[in-house]
């Protein structure tokens, strides 16, 4: 289940996650409120992290079709592709590059009927969520990423509307 803390730390001037475009622009607005999300979800699904950094890349179908290509080998269309750089074995870090095309999230929206920004936010955390450990290749896998992924954009929900209210008040 995606945890909600109760008692929020601050957002840090060194963000764990950093959100870059590359030849798109998404309009994304949350990221500094998302950064810390990410960072305190991935110390409850790995409690032995003492330092994050994520690197989200916001990309075109073209751009992430080629790395898919060069990388994988994968002849296809992608929505995500995540990067594992943490040195292997160290589980005090989780390092890594997320590449998302924001074309292939819109388009995926309009396919499942749901905003562009929930589907923004599910590939956002999918991505998080594979550095995690979770895997999405076998059919229960791929059932227990989708219950994961809802669970933290629920999560999430919550934590902007506390924050929200925290500088309200």
């Amino acid at each position: 289940m995606c945890y909600f803390p109760i008692q929020m730390r601050p957002l840090h001037k060194k963000m764990p996650a950093r959100f870059q475009e590359h030849e798109i622009k998404t309009g994304f607005i949350g990221k500094k409120m998302c950064a810390g999300f990410i960072d305190q979800q991935i110390r409850v699904y790995k409690s032995t992290v003492k330092r994050v950094s994520l690197t989200y890349i916001f990309c075109t179908d073209a751009y992430l079709l080629d790395m898919n290509q060069r990388f994988l080998d994968h002849d296809t269309l992608t929505d995500i592709l995540t990067f594992d750089l943490g040195e292997p074995g160290n589980t005090s870090q989780i390092v890594g590059e997320i590449y998302i095309s924001y074309e292939r999230v819109k388009e995926n929206a309009n396919s499942f009927g749901v905003p562009v920004a929930d589907e923004l936010l599910r590939v956002i955390f999918h991505g998080m969520l594979h550095l995690c450990g979770f895997k999405d290749k076998e059919k229960e896998d791929s059932r227990i990423m989708r219950i994961k992924e809802d669970e933290c954009i629920a999560a999430y929900k919550k934590y902007t509307e506390t924050h929200a209210t925290r500088h309200i008040i």
